[in-house]
């Protein structure tokens, strides 16, 4: 537990709100639509290979494997002192693991309670993940803007469109990594699965690549109405969905019905693995409905 009790500090910035914020075009002050850098730490894949990812439910994966990327060195570090914490102290079990490529670019898209949601991610996807993270998350304090680029986090404005984030998630999927999206946007306070914004779907229209659905369990449990952020005992688990495919690159305009036709289906796989309805038919206040 003590080093959940950290948490806060070292390992929210793996919470990845706020994707609803990449879906107009207007750049952003200061930055250049022709040059954008990818965060500090990351670098091409290596080599080929076959996924050697285990499908058993609970067996967590290792932090290399063969044809897959380097982690960041932070990120592995943190990696390395969270996962024992969570499989043991917070029994996680993680399954669909088989789904996850082992090569190439893809989109993880999952459901989002609280920054613990992030840590869990990390740990059970066996390559390094590029999370989407909000200002307030990137700058929570002075050491987090090191932290976020020492693990390879890209940031996203959410006080005005910011395009120049779509041009960083698009060159991070053309070098072949993994993005990390929660398409809810911000956390769901009261525990339930919500409607999707559509940046998930104008990222995957516009790079062609495919986008793993992943549903979360018992973080908004072990965090609600918890003092200084640190999670009481819950079991944690997530499960990974066969990887979706929305056709090829459409570098021009992608549509606003093609953005919420994508949109709704990633959603609707989410909402599957998480045993919620498929209808995404929402009660009011934004729940799902039954769910």
């Amino acid at each position: 537990m003590a080093l959940l009790a950290s948490a806060p500090l070292a390992v929210s910035f793996l919470s990845a709100s706020g994707a609803d914020a990449i879906n107009d075009r207007k750049m952003a002050p200061g930055e250049e639509s022709s040059s954008l850098p990818l965060p500090a730490g990351l670098s091409r894949p290596v080599g080929t290979g076959s996924a050697r990812a285990a499908a058993g439910l609970r067996k967590l994966p290792r932090a290399h494997s063969a044809g897959t990327e380097r982690f960041p060195l932070l990120y592995q570090l943190l990696r390395a002192c969270c996962a024992p914490v969570l499989r043991r102290a917070f029994d996680l079990s993680v399954s669909g693991l088989e789904h996850l490529p082992a090569t190439g670019p893809f989109i993880l898209a999952a459901n989002h309670h609280n920054y613990v949601d992030g840590v869990v991610l990390g740990v059970a996807v066996p390559r390094p993940i590029s999370f989407l993270v909000m200002p307030r998350v990137f700058n929570a304090s002075p050491l987090h803007p090191y932290l976020h680029r020492g693990i390879g986090s890209i940031p996203v404005n959410l006080e005005r469109p910011d395009p120049g984030a779509i041009k960083r998630v698009l060159r991070a999927l053309e070098m072949g990594r993994v993005v990390g999206i929660f398409p809810e946007g911000p956390f769901s306070r009261e525990g339930h699965l919500v409607t999707g914004q559509p940046g998930v779907a104008l990222i995957a229209a516009r790079s062609g690549v495919p986008v793993v659905p992943a549903a979360i369990a018992g973080t908004y449990e072990a965090l609600v109405e918890r003092r200084l952020y640190v999670p009481r005992w819950h079991p944690l688990s997530v499960r990974f969905g066969r990887p979706l495919h929305f056709g090829r690159p459409r570098p021009s305009r992608v549509t606003r019905s093609d953005r919420e036709a994508i949109t709704r289906h990633i959603m609707g796989e989410i909402a599957s693995l998480l045993g919620a309805r498929r209808d995404l038919g929402l009660r009011p206040g934004g729940r799902l409905g039954n769910a």
